[in-house]
Formats: structure tokens, C-alpha cells, sequence
């Protein structure tokens, strides 16, 4: 495991976390504000789930 994906997952879990606080306490801005996180965040794990197939790839 790398830290794109280390990182990846940590803010993934964060955008959940504001997302759901944002919808208990009806902010729609903090609710698209933690989707966007997760998205962000599922973006940074999938960079680093590449470099770790490529450097698994590499070492064979």
C-alpha cells in the first residue's frame, strides 16, 4: 500500500463524514462539499492502486 492510497482512503472516509454530518444538520453545501471529497479521494486510491500494479509489474 502507498500514500496516494494511504491518503486516498483517509479522505474518502472524511468526505462520508461531512457528507452525512452536512445531511443530519440540512446543509446541502456541506453535503456536495463531502461528495466531492469522496470523489476526490476515490481518485487519488485509483492513482495509487496504478502505481502499485506498475511497480508489482516492474519487479517481476
Amino acid at each position: 500500500m502507498n500514500k496516494d492510497q494511504v491518503k486516498g482512503t483517509i479522505k474518502q472516509a472524511a468526505g462520508k463524514v461531512q457528507q452525512t454530518t452536512g445531511k443530519v444538520l440540512g446543509s446541502h453545501e456541506q453535503q456536495v462539499k463531502g461528495i466531492k471529497k469522496q470523489v476526490e479521494g476515490e481518485a487519488q486510491k485509483a492513482v495509487g492502486d496504478i502505481k502499485e500494479v506498475v511497480k508489482d509489474a516492474v519487479s517481476k
